[in-house]
């Protein structure tokens, strides 16, 4: 499902597009915004610089100056979902909290979320060192993507 229909409440950002892809930042990179949607509820949204090779639904890390990097196995640093194909030297909005869809391998519904050897999906097969804090998987697989919840998600190396 798109993001389209989360509507940003922040007072500043009201009406600005969670799912476009912009060639110069619109917003300072690292800016959060909180935004409701009729079915998914409340989520919080970061602005942040894309990466070569992202599509819509990929969970990436991020880094001090707001870069992103696809997610792979032994990934660190926060986490957040792609809310389009933010590709390199682009720049868009990425979830951090709230119920969404991820790119996902074969996964269970009510697991953990962890990193794996593709970049940008998520598995739940219990590796040491690839949990994900703050990503719970809400539903299994359908087409290589799964509904997750996030909380301010973060690869530690847990």
């Amino acid at each position: 499902q798109s993001t389209m229909s989360y509507k940003i409440t922040s007072p500043f950002a009201v009406g600005a597009d969670l799912d476009a892809v912009e060639a110069t930042a619109v917003v300072p990179l690292g800016t959060i915004v909180d935004a409701t949607h009729p079915t998914f509820g409340s989520g919080r949204f970061i602005y942040l610089q894309g990466v070569a090779s992202t599509v819509t639904d990929d969970v990436v890390v991020y880094d001090t100056n707001f870069q992103t990097t696809r997610a792979v196995a032994a990934s660190r640093g926060p986490v957040a979902v792609a809310n389009a194909a933010i590709v390199a030297s682009r720049f868009g909005w990425y979830q951090i909290q709230g119920k969404r869809r991820a790119n996902a391998l074969a996964v269970a519904a009510n697991t953990a979320a962890q990193t794996s050897a593709t970049a940008g999906s998520i598995d739940d097969t219990t590796t040491a060192g690839q949990f994900i804090d703050g990503m719970r998987i809400m539903s299994a697989d359908s087409g290589g993507k799964a509904d997750v919840y996030l909380n301010h998600p973060v690869a530690n190396g847990r």
